[in-house]
């Protein structure tokens, strides 16, 4: 089965985004100016379920992948600032406002993998060509974007930001212990709680519990 396209039909007790917002935004121009549906038909093959259920759109994952690069966020992060902003909501093709995570976090990575390189650069290329022409980014600002988010190998693990925060608190009490640095805490019991904490709050949807949690993992790795 194929992508499910966003309901556009009015809705007598909803009313569109388009409505309430400002539509001379920068990310309401770009999204106007980038070519959804040749995205979505070059992507088609990836994009489709075999499960039996509707598929994630094509322009979800293009625009949160945009977003992502275009904003330096994680997964996670990108993910609930989109449940908060409607204009990233407009921007990945919603008519309504949604009070909910579209996709889990986690999944953004199996995207790119199921994409691939060339996937993932060609949805990049074409949102960040179109930023460029609508003057919502600088052309010197992208130079190094398809190296730096598909070509080269991340240790990314999901939840991204809370295992790298652990692995990086993990090396930096071993390198104190290398070079004879006493720590007043270490934190080997509670970050690895931590941890754990946020990745059931992130499958969990508790994204309130999620940020709090990161909050305070980010502030003992310091």
């Amino acid at each position: 089965m194929g992508p499910k396209a966003p309901v556009t039909e009015g809705d007598f007790f909803r009313q569109p985004l388009r409505e309430q917002i400002n539509l001379k935004h920068p990310l309401v121009g770009l999204a106007d100016l980038i070519n959804w549906d040749r995205l979505g038909a070059s992507m088609s093959e990836s994009f489709v379920s075999r499960k039996g259920r509707p598929a994630t759109s094509p322009r979800l994952i293009a625009g949160l992948l945009y977003l992502q690069h275009a904003f330096d966020l994680s997964d996670e992060e990108v993910v609930w600032q989109w449940v908060e902003n409607p204009y990233w909501q407009v921007f990945t093709g919603e008519t309504y406002l949604q009070t909910e995570a579209p996709i889990n976090p986690s999944s953004l990575t199996r995207w790119r993998k199921r994409l691939g390189e060339a996937g993932v650069e060609e949805l990049l290329a074409e949102t960040i060509e179109a930023a460029k022409r609508a003057g919502v980014i600088k052309a010197s600002s992208v130079k190094q974007v398809i190296v730096d988010t598909t070509v080269m190998q991340k240790a990314i693990a999901h939840p991204t930001d809370s295992r790298l925060l652990e692995r990086c608190r993990e090396h930096l009490v071993k390198a104190a212990a290398r070079h004879g640095l006493k720590l007043q805490q270490n934190y080997n019991r509670e970050a690895p709680r931590l941890a754990s904490q946020i990745s059931r709050y992130a499958h969990a949807k508790q994204y309130k519990r999620m940020r709090k949690a990161l909050r305070t993992l980010r502030s003992r790795v310091g």
